[in-house]
């Protein structure tokens, strides 16, 4: 009952919506000529800076390629819980 109440207020996003937000990732994906392995790379080593200075939630994080009239921009969502220890005690 929840997913058609979600649904019908447009906040579940149906499959036909998932199928272009896919395709639009691979035709942006191709202009970027990044592997998969690669892109899987870049975003690994990312997390990985982000976590020497805040804790985040590594399962949650989410990376895209959106194309717009200036090019390609590597977009992120990266859900932080709080300054990571080490870092706040660096900077004193």
């Amino acid at each position: 009952m929840v997913l058609a109440i979600q649904r019908l207020l447009g906040l579940e996003k149906g499959s036909k919506e998932e199928a272009k937000a896919r395709l639009k990732f691979l035709l942006v994906h191709d202009r970027v000529d990044l592997t998969p392995v690669q892109l899987e790379s870049m975003k690994t080593e990312i997390i990985e800076v982000v976590s020497r200075y805040v804790e985040i939630d590594r399962t949650a994080a989410e990376f895209r390629l959106e194309k717009d009239r200036a090019g390609v921009a590597l977009v992120s969502s990266i859900p932080v819980f709080r300054v990571a220890t080490r870092a706040a005690s660096a900077a004193c």
